[in-house]
């Protein structure tokens, strides 16, 4: 289980070195991730400033209590608030990045399929049916976000637990819903649904939570995301035709009938 969540975590190196091979082209998925940067950006600088006050309207009850405890519920509701706005802000920045810059980065994935050689053929149906698609798939992605990140933001009302345990969920969760998102166009060009690409990536589960945490905490990281998206893109395509072939191999052992 660890050699293979490291695994993952190569697989996202093999994406960065992608940067070696075709600058250009990666500089390209660059641009559409910095200007969604610098917009996310802003809007985190002012969570932080205005969290202090947030967590007072969220903690009403705390209000008649003594020191300690009023400022560490509070202190803890802060830190919850901002960890909950950095997660919600690393998926929907993956989903609107994906978004704006979707003609360079279904570059960077065809051009790794070509380099990997066997790549799918044109998807049938043309662009609206796969837009369509894609939409709904990030929507469904997004609900599923919404969700776990209120559990996580009560979660981090726990004083000194709550502070220390929703970082680390936040992370795992945020590398598989990641996986999720950047492994679309390897698996919407085979046909393939969101239920599906979930099954696959489950059965090495690992792997891709091994690359989706280090794309999390790499996004983390001022302007990583910037110079990660392309690569994530790139790593991800790897990362899908890895739970493809474990998926045939799974399917070749287990024949139905």
């Amino acid at each position: 289980m660890i050699r293979e969540f490291f695994g993952g975590v190569g697989v996202l190196g093999r994406g960065l070195a992608v940067w070696a091979r075709r600058p250009r082209l990666m500089l390209l998925g660059a641009l559409p991730a910095l200007v969604v940067a610098l917009v996310y950006l802003a809007g985190l600088i002012v969570l932080a400033v205005f969290s202090p006050d947030l967590a007072r309207l969220v903690t009403p009850f705390a209000d008649g209590w003594d020191e300690p405890w009023q400022s560490i519920v509070r202190v803890s509701a802060a830190l919850a608030l901002v960890a909950a706005g950095i997660l919600l802000v690393v998926f929907t920045y993956t989903a609107i990045t994906l978004a704006v810059g979707d003609p360079f980065y279904e570059r960077i994935w065809r051009a790794t399929e070509q380099t990997l050689g066997d790549p799918p053929a044109e998807p049938s149906g043309g662009f609206w049916r796969l837009l369509g698609r894609g939409i709904g798939a990030g929507l469904r992605i997004l609900a599923l976000t919404a969700v776990i990140g209120v559990l996580l933001f009560i979660a981090g009302l726990i004083p000194v637990v709550g502070t220390i345990a929703v970082p680390v969920l936040a992370a795992f969760f945020g590398g598989w819903v990641l996986a999720l998102e950047l492994t679309g166009f390897a698996f919407d060009a085979r046909e393939l649904r969101l239920r599906d690409r979930r099954r696959m990536l489950g059965i090495r589960r690992s792997r891709t939570l091994g690359f989706g945490v280090a794309v999390y905490l790499v996004f983390l990281i001022p302007l990583g995301a910037v110079l990660a998206m392309p690569a994530a893109v790139a790593g991800a395509t790897m990362l899908a035709r890895d739970a493809l072939a474990a998926g045939n191999a799974e399917a070749g052992r287990h024949p139905e009938g």
